[in-house]
């Protein structure tokens, strides 16, 4: 049986190319269900975690890294195609006037949340009306630091499979389980089981550090302008704040959630 080739592609009105293209919006990746994702370390991190593209796009007349030409044989095994085309028409994909040299265009993978078995991990990440594509990018790649079962978005959030926010996770797109819900039907949720719901806050004087911190702990972080409305805090088990030294009143959101995090891993190490 011959091997399978690449296809190449040289001109932008090319179909296939608009069709990439139209991946950066919100509203052609929920019609196709696939995202952008680019660069060797995130589709690495991606094959390792046992996901290929279901089409791979590389920049023609360049020798591929090792680790590039494992995905694109990756890709060609489980029946995806691979194009080669320019660096000009791979930065239209990606946005950037130095774009990386290889792009993959993955399934999306939201989890439903009747599919989630909190037992999975002693820690989950709940992010309420984020707004920041980066932010949400640091969020997964802080769960993946901390072995986090994965991020649950109450509300209206950023999409987690935006080029922004791919890049920023660095990877933990394709490590952590992401999660959409309204706030009522992820609260019954909870209550139906065992968890802990923690919120970060201003409108308390509890030290995040003198918390004793349950297993499962659902750390809740609000939005970046707004914080928690307070019906949401009403409803946590507990609310913690940091202390601020400076004249800083908060943190931001990627950080706050980077903080608690790693205090809950800390409890669990001792």
């Amino acid at each position: 049986m011959p091997s399978p080739e690449r296809r190449q592609i040289t001109g932008f009105s090319n179909p296939t190319i608009k069709r990439l293209k139209s991946l950066r919006e919100k509203k052609h990746r929920k019609r196709e269900g696939h995202f952008l994702a680019e660069g060797l370390r995130i589709l690495t991190e991606a094959l390792e975690a046992g996901k290929t593209p279901k089409l791979l796009v590389v920049v023609e007349d360049t020798d591929l890294h090792p680790l590039a030409q494992k995905i694109e044989q990756a890709t060609f095994d489980a029946g995806g195609e691979v194009i080669e085309t320019s660096e000009a028409i791979i930065a239209k994909l990606s946005g950037k006037s130095n774009p990386q040299s290889i792009i993959g265009i993955y399934e999306d993978h939201p989890t439903p949340l009747s599919d989630l078995d909190r037992g999975d991990s002693g820690i989950w990440l709940v992010a309420q009306a984020l707004r920041d594509p980066g932010n949400l990018g640091t969020i997964l790649r802080t769960g993946d630091a901390v072995g986090a079962g994965g991020l649950i978005l109450i509300d209206d959030c950023v999409d987690p499979f935006s080029v922004e926010a791919v890049r920023a996770s660095m990877g933990a797109i394709f490590t952590q389980k992401i999660l959409q819900a309204p706030w009522e039907e992820f609260v019954a949720w909870l209550r139906a089981g065992e968890g802990q719901l923690v919120g970060t806050s201003l409108n308390t004087d509890k030290d995040y550090q003198s918390v004793h911190y349950e297993t499962p702990t659902f750390l809740l972080i609000g939005n970046e302008a707004q914080g928690l409305p307070d019906e949401y805090e009403g409803t946590c088990d507990t609310l913690v704040k940091m202390p601020m030294m400076g004249k800083a009143d908060s943190l931001n959101a990627a950080v706050a959630s980077a903080v608690m995090a790693y205090e809950v891993l800390n409890q669990r190490r001792k």
